[in-house]
């Protein structure tokens, strides 16, 4: 054992670990000769499987053990517990995993199993080229399952972006707040492209699709040859439309470029107002708080987040932020913006250093719709994530899908959701035909407050509290006509894992 590193605790499962002594659907915690790993039975076979998600390094050991699959409690990864393969977003890789051998009564973890893909599929003959446009959760996602199923052919992943594809929810959280370094957020490291033969193409924009011809014009005037388009274009964040919205101290957050400015902004500022009252705008709110600045909200909103969480949700977030000290400026709007300060709807002022808004975002259809592709507040794609023309497929923020739950078509622009969906569409590419039926979830982080939202409900007409929302432990679930559409959860992390299965065995996901 090296020097400083803890000695493992538990059984040490190489010795054997009598089968009596394993209850049907236990999760034991342990090592294999001082690597960290967890027993699990189910029926009469056993899994040895590492402990920690390769997210963010959740505990697997208050995960929840569906069929022979794991979930993360903290994001929702899941991975097999027959070959450690993460099969779903966020997680990208997978978790170590054991051979199990039954000698007499123990059942003993023995080697280390190589990690391996699932199964491989045979391409289309016509599948020379996949160009995937977005450099973003889909677009990455959509990449490494090209790659992870078999598919040898070649990739290229054009995006408008300077870097790499990187953990876009650290923007507004951790890395703003200044406890994250740059240096997590990529979430590839730079040999990753060339060893994957995945064709980067950074700083690029693209222009416009022929789809007859099957190419893609950049804005540098190359033209891509296609044989299959993944379009994962993402959103634009709503622009201010009042005098003095173009001032160099007003700041928007998509990129990571974008985070860069406003951390160095903020390093020369004592105040920040924080325009809009989403979730993106409370977590810039709760960043510039950790970095000791003073913060005001403005938002023409009764209750923050009242929309999406409800009302008592909605004012323990607001009562959240308040004791640390976020001032805010309901039913408010920005009238105006000057070199000292911003003027409100209502006629007061707040002197500021810099301005961050967070008012929205919108889909980023000019491409698609440059295409002639059909178009309805989104790109509406199939069940398959197919577009209006065959072999070109969406995923994403702009990507409008039936939804089995809901019964409607939906929309959504999560994080989680938008990488699913780009692993769905690189199956489909290569003929799968996969049904997209991942219930959609994310996660807001306010402090010491994570909110884990799964489901969709863009409204209810039932709302049940289980719990205490103020002690920071409850369960929020909202409904419509009697069918329950989502679940809230603060610090009830298997519940939340238990109502993303309920949705799922609802749809047959």
């Amino acid at each position: 054992m090296s020097e400083g590193k803890p000695e493992p605790e538990g059984l040490d499962f190489s010795l054997g670990v009598e089968i009596a002594d394993v209850a049907e659907g236990e999760i034991l915690q342990g090592h294999v000769r001082g690597e960290s790993a967890l027993l699990i039975r189910r029926g009469d076979e056993f899994f040895f499987i590492g402990d920690t998600c390769t997210h963010y390094h959740g505990p697997l050991a208050a995960g929840l053990v569906v069929a022979d699959t794991i979930r993360c409690p903290w994001h929702h990864a899941c991975f097999s517990l027959r070959s450690g393969e993460a099969l779903r977003a966020p997680a990208l890789d997978p978790v170590s995993c054991w051979r199990a051998e039954r000698k007499g009564t123990l059942v003993i973890a023995t080697e280390k199993l190589e990690p391996i893909a699932g199964a491989k599929i045979a391409p289309p003959p016509t599948l020379g080229k996949v160009v995937i446009v977005g450099g973003g959760a889909a677009g990455l996602a959509a990449a490494q399952t090209l790659r992870k199923e078999g598919y040898g052919g070649a990739i290229a992943l054009v995006s408008a972006d300077e870097a790499a594809p990187y953990d876009r929810p650290n923007l507004s959280k951790d890395y703003l707040a200044g406890s994250a370094p740059e240096d997590w957020l990529p979430l590839r490291a730079g040999r990753f492209y060339e060893d994957n033969r995945i064709e980067l193409e950074l700083r690029s924009r693209a222009e416009s699709i022929d789809v007859e011809g099957r190419s893609l014009r950049l804005d540098n005037g190359a033209r891509l040859g296609f044989d299959a388009l993944l379009l994962a274009t993402g959103a634009e964040p709503v622009r201010l439309t009042v005098p003095g919205a173009d001032h160099p101290r007003v700041r928007y957050l998509r990129s990571l470029a974008d985070s860069r400015a406003i951390i160095a902004a903020a390093a020369a500022a004592s105040r920040v107002v924080v325009v809009g009252a989403s979730f993106i705008g409370l977590e810039v709110a709760a960043s510039m708080r950790a970095r000791g600045l003073e913060v005001h909200v403005v938002a023409p909103d009764a209750v923050p987040m009242q929309k999406t969480l409800g009302e008592e949700f909605g004012r323990f977030i607001r009562a959240t932020h308040e004791a640390h000290g976020v001032v805010f400026h309901l039913g408010e709007t920005v009238a105006s913006i000057d070199d000292q300060q911003v003027v409100l709807s209502g006629g007061g002022k707040i002197s500021a250093e810099l301005v961050v808004v967070g008012i929205g975002v919108r889909p980023a259809l000019a491409l698609a719709e440059g295409a002639g592709l059909a178009i309805d507040r989104g790109v509406l794609v199939d069940e398959y994530l197919e577009t209006s023309a065959p072999g070109i497929f969406a995923a994403g923020d702009i990507a409008r899908w039936p939804d089995r739950t809901t019964g409607e078509r939906i929309r959504i622009e999560h994080w989680v959701t938008a990488q699913r969906q780009g692993q769905t569409a690189a199956r489909n590419i290569l003929g799968r035909r996969e049904r997209f039926e991942a219930a959609p979830f994310f996660w807001s982080q306010h402090y010491d407050v994570i909110v884990n939202y799964v489901g969709h409900a863009p409204s209810w007409d039932r709302i049940e509290i289980s719990g205490d929302i103020e002690a920071m432990d409850c369960a929020v679930s909202y409904f419509r006509r009697d069918r329950k559409l989502a679940v809230a959860t603060i610090f009830r992390d298997l519940e939340n894992l238990r109502a993303e299965v309920g949705f799922e065995e609802a749809t047959g996901a």
